[in-house]
């Protein structure tokens, strides 16, 4: 089996999509980009970098619970990582906006 190759963001998202189709999944990434939003602003508005350094860990353990308990693949991250990165967050605005459901039919 050969390994795609993604050139653009345009391309990669509907990949990364499919790597996330579990309900649960889709509620903790939503989660961990909701709480790195909300950290990274409460950090700059408060100069508390305390906030802006759990950034990682809010959501990467949300997304990766996700993964690994719910999804069961691996994460996307690992091989595409700025591509993974601005989908996480370009998710988080569809499932928001209802350009996507939470629950995948």
């Amino acid at each position: 089996m050969t390994e795609q190759k993604f050139k653009t963001l345009k391309e990669f998202y509907p990949y990364y999509l499919t790597e996330h189709t579990n309900l649960t999944s889709r509620v903790l990434h939503f989660i961990g980009t909701g709480l790195v939003l909300l950290s990274v602003f409460t950090g700059i508005l408060f100069h508390e970098w305390r906030f802006i350094l759990a950034t990682p860990f809010l959501g990467y353990g949300f997304a990766w619970i996700g993964h690994f308990f719910f999804e069961k693949n691996k994460p996307s991250t690992f091989k595409y990582p700025m591509y993974s990165l601005a989908s996480d967050f370009l998710l988080f605005w569809d499932l928001l906006t209802g350009h996507q459901d939470f629950k995948v039919k």
